[in-house]
């Protein structure tokens, strides 16, 4: 991390004075960012696969897959390691470069099911894809293993600031996702981390996640930047959702923190309008998640997103790319 724009000691007045720019200085101030780093037609396209649904300990408010709440979800033991081989190579074939496979566990236990993961992440690296698994906390041991079998990158988000936190979840702590996130450093994977948008928090708290997330050393590879979908059965289920020009401002000010990064555009993209996702785009987004599911909640459409491409002149970014060090248009 050389650049001297890339920094890990921004202030909080300082993320506050980006975050509340004027809205169309801010977009424009990311758009010079996003090109500088990064070629601008490009969208790098992953795809979320469950894995294991359902049944999980953790009492996160936004979540269908907690055990505490009745959402109608229906639980299923992890996947047959043929089905995901399989969703990969479509996943492929749509134009994604990078397959993630997501558990709902509050953490890895070392069993068969982590030994079938294993497995898993071994035969899609194979196929010339990233591999990203999100499946919880877990050690830097088991973190090595999956470097070892091939893991490209791990996602674990913070969701929210540290001191909204204990209104979403209260049965782990904002520095057990810290360690993990460490874990996975050490083990020389790239880091997925980001938040979920619409909580129920202030102004001030998207401010201090971000803050959070553009002072880890380094930056996050990847920040997903989530819009809550209310599900039915959930303590937030009827939670207004977020204002679309805060969603964008958020997704700006990110890529003024975090420049070499990949933001992603990632939950809540079917309840967005075509045109706050080319906002989104213009403001320094690069990356998304194709296919029809996220996890437990819908998504659009793969041909939806190749015509909201195609309108764009956006095109599906190549696996293991890095970031772009000068403007794509010289």
């Amino acid at each position: 991390m050389s650049h001297p724009e890339v920094r890990t000691n921004w202030t909080r007045a300082e993320v506050a004075e980006i975050y509340n720019l004027p809205f169309l200085d801010l977009v424009f101030r990311a758009a010079q960012v996003h090109r500088k780093f990064h070629q601008s037609d490009e969208v790098q396209v992953c795809t979320l696969l469950s894995i294991k649904t359902g049944g999980c300990t953790e009492d996160c408010k936004y979540c269908s897959q907690s055990a505490h709440y009745k959402t109608g979800l229906q639980a299923h033991k992890l996947v047959a390691k043929e089905e995901v081989v399989t969703k990969a190579r479509e996943a492929k074939d749509n134009g994604a470069s990078r397959f993630c496979m997501g558990a709902a566990w509050r953490e890895i236990r070392d069993n068969k099911d982590f030994d079938r993961i294993l497995e898993m992440v071994r035969e899609v690296n194979g196929m010339g894809l990233e591999v990203c698994c999100t499946l919880g906390m877990l050690t830097e041991e088991q973190a090595h293993k999956l470097k070892q079998a091939g893991l490209h990158a791990y996602n674990h988000n913070l969701d929210t600031s540290e001191s909204h936190y204990a209104n979403v979840i209260t049965t782990r702590t904002y520095q057990d996702r810290l360690n993990t996130i460490e874990n996975v450093r050490k083990a020389g994977i790239t880091v997925c981390c980001g938040g979920i948008l619409g909580l129920g928090e202030s102004k001030d708290d998207r401010i201090d996640l971000l803050k959070t997330l553009s002072n880890l050393s380094p930056h996050p590879e990847s920040v997903p930047i989530n819009a809550l979908v209310p599900i039915e059965g959930t303590p937030l289920h009827g939670q207004s959702t977020v204002d679309n020009f805060e969603f964008v401002r958020s997704i700006a000010t990110a890529r003024i923190l975090m420049p070499t990064s990949m933001v992603r555009l990632s939950a809540g993209r079917l309840e967005m309008s075509k045109e706050t996702q080319a906002l989104c785009f213009l403001a320094g987004a690069n990356s998304i998640f194709g296919g029809e599911k996220l996890l437990t909640t819908p998504n659009p459409a793969s041909d939806s997103d190749a015509e909201l491409f195609s309108s764009l002149g956006l095109r599906p970014r190549e696996a293991f790319k890095s970031a772009q060090s000068e403007a794509a248009n010289g």
